[in-house]
């Protein structure tokens, strides 16, 4: 079997104009496609269409190269499926190209619409009690995928395309981006951007930002190790080893200069200086800022670093 190879039978959702809007894959597996006369024929029964949401579902079988472009929206939503569903960990799946094969779509409580067919059928919509929900390209997870072993507070902060590992807890604010996510428990109340990955046993504080790559310019893919921890409000465009620990409210770019606080003095008495992208990636570090002077410190620390609640994380 080719590893690098996923296929699925899957339920697309097609607008009256022909736009694909989305496709869903119960069970997309590793490999190359086959028959699976179970899954057709249950998927087959949702085959038709839907007057009040003008569109129609058809069945469809996609097998993908996950090394090749997204070449359909059916395949883009394949390897967001795979990602979801665990056959591939961030950034071990090509990407490229994904964005011009995702329409933006009215996510609703009855499945996607058509933006302008929102607009037009708006009072249909509404007798139906149909609401509305987002306008975006990226549906959430739990819509077509629910992890096992993962407590999500709002299910509209995670994307499909998470790849959220058992044990995971993403509370209310937390919000976890497509391509990115958790290889093993982890506490997330703030945001892991499109691209970044936490270690096991990493927690990310209330209002905390990883920065990501989709905006700003910058290629570096930043990710956290193992048993650290980016304090509350804190940020960071730079890497964490294992055993980390960013004081809450400390934001931490690549040019950001820092003070190495237990290295020995320079000839005038100060402490030598680098800029924080020197040390992307250290492990047992501690970065805090000065209360007195304002400058950004980091001191080597010893130990493990956070522990999880494990009751919480079961």
């Amino acid at each position: 079997m080719n590893e690098r190879r996923v296929w699925g039978i899957g339920l697309s959702t097609t607008a009256a104009d022909g736009t694909v809007l989305d496709t869903w894959f119960p069970t997309p597996a590793n490999g190359e496609a086959h028959d699976d006369e179970a899954l057709t024929a249950q998927l087959a029964e949702l085959v038709g269409e839907d007057s009040v949401r003008a569109v129609r579902r058809d069945l469809v079988t996609v097998e993908t190269d996950l090394d090749a472009p997204v070449s359909s929206t059916p395949d883009a939503y394949l390897r967001l499926h795979a990602l979801s569903h665990r056959l591939v960990a961030p950034n071990e799946v090509s990407l490229d190209g994904i964005f011009a094969h995702l329409p933006n779509v009215a996510w609703t409580n009855a499945g996607p619409v058509h933006p302008e067919t929102a607009a037009t059928r708006a009072a249909h919509l509404r007798q139906a009690g149909i609401q509305i929900q987002s306008l975006d390209k990226f549906p959430r997870l739990t819509d077509y995928v629910v992890p096992p072993g993962v407590r999500i507070g709002d299910a509209s902060r995670v994307r499909l395309g998470a790849y959220l590992s058992p044990g995971t807890t993403v509370m209310h604010e937390g919000f976890v981006n497509f391509n990115a996510g958790t290889l093993g428990a982890s506490m997330v109340e703030g945001r892991i951007s499109q691209g970044v990955v936490v270690g096991d046993g990493s927690d990310i504080g209330g209002g905390a930002s990883i920065m990501g790559t989709l905006s700003g310019g910058g290629t570096h893919r930043v990710s956290i190790g193992q048993r650290s921890l980016l304090g509350a409000n804190a940020g960071i465009g730079i890497s964490l080893g294992d055993d980390c620990v960013v004081e809450a409210g400390l934001y931490i770019t690549a040019g950001s200069k820092v003070v190495l606080a237990d290295a020995a003095p320079t000839a005038d008495g100060t402490r030598p200086m680098v800029k924080a992208g020197e040390l992307s990636g250290r492990d047992g570090l501690l970065w805090r800022r000065n209360s007195l002077t304002g400058a950004i410190e980091v001191l080597t620390r010893s130990g493990a670093g956070v522990t999880l609640n494990e009751i919480l994380h079961a």
